[in-house]
């Protein structure tokens, strides 16, 4: 069957059902959390991935493996959701703006209009580009809508390592809502899966997961900040601040990249990352990022699993740096993964974990 054909299956009729917050069976109270904070599953969502928040408070909820787009509505302390597109080839990122749901699968970007007037029977939606690549390695794209209004979408890299045209690939790019004027943002950018804009300044920042096969402790992840445009951020050449490829570092000098502005602890995998807007938690995490640290797969003691929250001072440099939450990895063998966080209305904080198949709300009451 076609794509088309799939798209318009999906469309003509949303898949609803109930949320029942009591399964899964969850070790949540494993989770550790700072004084004050509390942990609960907010939603079941197989396969969660990206999120994104509708004007009408919708939480949009993309996938990997599943193909499913998710809508989650709730109605007097009541949540619904449903599947508002399925059989997509990974549409992991999505989208909001001015009313429509934009949604990432692979090479398409697509365009679902009115869409929070329409969550019972979505109109097909629009194909607004297939241009991007076909590749599935490093396909999932995580996708958002800048100050600017324009549509940043990123082109990971088609290998662990390896010199490939960086016009073509490890980008940053960004397009118009219609799919007009791409423009690339930022290269030498492995593999990003989640960004986020700074509310004071506007200027971009998001994760980068390094490259693998250099042992337990090489290189570092990374947190990369990008005041403007055209910038290198050192792939495939160079890793964290210094650390050269074994392969292809000594055909450039690190220092003529641009470095992460906070090296994360090698294999930590980090993807989507938000600065916390809310008014709920103290005032001390106003404006700080919260990334999502998806875990290791090929390290020999696991790492990651957890949310790291990053503060940073007013010249927007790294001030301090520690553990929010954790306790999804337990001896060495995990039981959730996060990928994304999203800060709600009421402030409170939303992670998906896709190999639990929930989303979690994170809120605070005053210890």
């Amino acid at each position: 069957m076609k794509f088309s054909s799939f798209i318009l299956m999906a469309s003509l009729c949303a898949l609803s059902f109930q949320n029942n917050a009591q399964t899964p069976e969850l070790p949540i109270g494993n989770i550790n959390l700072p004084s004050g904070f509390s942990i609960s599953i907010w939603a079941n969502v197989p396969d969660a991935h990206a999120m994104a928040l509708g004007d009408k408070g919708t939480v949009f909820v993309g996938s990997k493996s599943a193909g499913n787009v998710y809508a989650i509505t709730e109605n007097e302390g009541k949540r619904q959701i449903r599947i508002i597109a399925s059989k997509l080839k990974m549409p992991a990122g999505v989208a909001f703006h001015d009313g429509a749901l934009f949604v990432s699968s692979v090479n398409k970007i697509l365009r679902f209009e009115n869409i929070e007037n329409q969550l019972d029977q979505p109109a097909q939606p629009h194909i607004i580009t297939a241009d991007y690549p076909k590749e599935t390695y490093h396909g999932r794209r995580f996708i958002g809508f800048g100050p600017d209004g324009w549509l940043y979408v990123p082109i990971g890299s088609t290998c662990n390592a390896c010199e490939l045209n960086l016009d073509q690939q490890a980008l940053i790019t960004r397009i118009r809502p219609d799919g007009s004027n791409y423009e690339i943002v930022a290269k030498g950018v492995r593999n990003t899966e989640g960004f986020d804009w700074h509310p004071v300044t506007k200027e971009l920042w998001f994760t980068d997961i390094s490259r693998e096969w250099m042992g337990d402790n090489l290189p570092p992840d990374e947190l990369n900040h990008a005041p403007k445009q055209d910038l290198h951020f050192g792939f495939p050449y160079c890793h964290g601040k210094e650390v050269a490829d074994p392969k292809l570092g000594a055909k450039h000098d690190c220092n003529k990249f641009i470095p992460p502005a906070a090296e994360l602890d090698p294999h930590v995998a980090p993807m989507g990352i938000r600065f916390y807007t809310g008014e709920m938690f103290p005032s001390e995490y106003r404006n700080n990022i919260f990334i999502a640290e998806h875990g290791s797969w090929n390290r020999s003691k696991k790492i990651g699993y957890r949310i790291e929250r990053v503060q940073l001072d007013n010249a927007s440099k790294i001030a301090k740096k520690e553990i929010f939450a954790e306790g999804w990895l337990q001896e060495n063998e995990a039981w959730g993964k996060p990928v994304d966080v999203l800060v709600m209305p009421d402030g409170a904080l939303l992670i998906s974990d896709e190999m639990a198949g929930v989303i979690y709300r994170i809120s605070y009451d005053k210890p």
